[in-house]
């Protein structure tokens, strides 16, 4: 096996102990556009379906109109953000530790989310987490978001790593693990954690599965 030399980690559901937030934030986004109840019901269940990628292209796709998807999404970091500032999300057990492994083994480590930057960056901020990674990104600054290969080939990039066999990408929903797959990861993950279940990520094609994000370290690590 090729050496990893980065590792790109999703965060809400595989680093991030989220406990439903991202959920409620999308309710109370979606709720705030006054749909009628059966496109409210079928906009969530697309919302599930497509977690893990970016949340203004999704409210794109949900609602079909440039304006309503800004304020939507304006509205999901809002609750977001309010979440964090509350206390409501914290670190997964044992996603400090993964980070520490990581760093002492030379791997570098990204933080790939489809929050936007700024909530990311409070995240960061909240859990203290600044000086633990080497780099976080979200689609703004990859160009696109999941499914696609753009966040963990950017990771690959600005962190100076070689070929693509040395990323690693792990993820809790299925559009993690097709992103890491599109961009030819050496190891990709699929981490039983978040939003997928294990039909999810295995139809998805994961490669491994993990219970945890601690899972990760006797196979980048060595």
């Amino acid at each position: 096996m090729t050496r990893i030399t980065v590792a790109c980690l999703d965060m809400a559901g595989t680093t991030v102990l989220d406990d439903g937030t991202v959920i409620e934030a999308f309710t109370s986004a979606i709720a705030a556009q006054n749909l009628p109840a059966a496109a409210c019901e079928q906009a969530m269940t697309d919302v599930r379906s497509t977690m893990g990628q970016s949340k203004i292209e999704v409210f794109r796709r949900i609602l079909g109109d440039e304006r309503a998807a800004q304020q939507a999404n304006e509205a999901f970091e809002d609750h977001y953000a309010a979440a964090v500032r509350a206390g409501q999300v914290g670190a997964m057990p044992g996603a400090v530790e993964v980070f520490k492994a990581c760093r002492d083994a030379g791997i570098r480590v990204c933080l790939a989310t489809g929050f936007s930057p700024v909530t990311r960056d409070a995240i960061i901020a909240e859990l203290g987490w600044a000086e633990l990674i080497d780099l976080a990104l979200s689609p703004a600054d990859a160009g696109r978001g999941r499914p696609w290969p753009d966040l963990p080939l950017t990771a690959l990039l600005r962190l100076h790593g070689g070929a693509v066999s040395e990323l690693a990408v792990a993820g809790d929903t299925a559009s993690d693990v097709e992103s890491g797959l599109r961009a030819g990861a050496g190891m990709v993950a699929g981490v039983l954690t978040g939003a997928s279940s294990r039909e999810d990520l295995e139809k998805a094609g994961a490669p491994l599965l993990l219970d945890e994000i601690t899972g990760i370290l006797p196979h980048i690590t060595g």
